[in-house]
């Protein structure tokens, strides 16, 4: 073999040896791919667990003891679960930023904090139809000092509105006008409280439920009466799913048509103060995701 020939015969091997090497990570990805988009209806049929991730936002979805899933929006999760057969679920509670990086990281199955539906997380995961229809309200300090009764009124006073980060108050601060460097963003409720306390924002925002729960529980604040909630920016809570589990969102829709509702559901949720004033309009995800 001259030095040509030897050439040839090292570059195809070379050649073979990256084909192989391509071919067993081709195969290493198809068979990770199929493992993380094992159907979630499959781990159902065979009896796994089902992990639920939710923040603690009362009373759309908190921890109880042991990190028992309570909160209108599991309580509404479990029993749809339970209707497509299982009761073995493991709660997994984290920050509300933290819930659709945490889905997409496989840490839990479903999201059941009560995430609205917004167009910009439609691009991450897949929602049911919306579970409930919910407007925004304001916390100020006790006898509303700096009189507080609109999105309008923080902007034109030039005031900080305090919110949890990823709550869809921060879009709709920013559509009524007030500046971002005015839009405090916290980890929590009690981060969210404590900045209306202490005066390090003027108000705060987050859905009507939890801002009435804090304002009961803590008589140095209260809800700003009238509030004058950004015009058409209704929040629909729902369940939220990795986008490979399409089957799984078309088998709870199924379940919602006859259970939203129903006195079996209102049972389950009237101790959460969801009334029928709260039940969904009729509004589709679908168009809902288009904003």
């Amino acid at each position: 073999m001259d030095k040509w020939q030897a050439e040839q015969s090292f570059k195809s091997a070379i050649l073979k040896g990256i084909a192989a090497l391509g071919l067993a990570a081709m195969t290493i990805s198809c068979f990770a791919g199929s493992v993380s988009a094992q159907s979630l209806l499959d781990k159902i049929k065979h009896g796994e667990t089902i992990r639920v991730g939710f923040a603690s936002d009362p009373p759309s979805a908190y921890p109880g003891e042991n990190n028992a899933p309570l909160g209108f929006v599991n309580a509404m999760a479990l029993e749809i679960l339970k209707k497509l057969g299982t009761t073995k679920v493991e709660p997994i509670v984290t920050e509300w930023g933290s819930l659709i990086p945490g889905l997409q990281a496989g840490r839990f199955d479903i999201i059941t904090g009560g995430m609205y539906i917004l167009p910009e997380r439609c691009r991450n995961v897949l929602f049911t139809e919306p579970l409930a229809k919910f407007t925004e309200a304001l916390l100020v300090p006790n006898g509303n000092p700096k009189e507080l009764h609109s999105f309008d009124d923080i902007r034109d006073k030039g005031l900080t509105l305090v919110t949890t980060a990823g709550s869809d108050t921060v879009k709709n601060a920013k559509d009524a006008g007030i500046p971002e460097d005015r839009v405090m963003q916290v980890a929590g409720q009690a981060e969210f409280l404590q900045a209306v306390k202490v005066g390090r924002a003027a108000a705060g925002s987050l859905n009507y439920f939890t801002v009435k729960e804090l304002a009961d529980k803590d008589h140095s604040v209260e809800m700003a009466d009238p509030f004058t909630p950004p015009a058409g920016k209704a929040g629909y809570p729902s369940l939220a799913f990795l986008p490979n589990q399409q089957a799984a969102v078309d088998a709870f829709n199924e379940i919602l048509k006859t259970y939203i509702g129903s006195e079996e559901m209102m049972q389950s949720v009237g101790k959460y103060g969801y009334t029928k004033i709260n039940l969904p309009d009729g509004t589709k995800t679908v168009d809902l995701c288009k904003g």
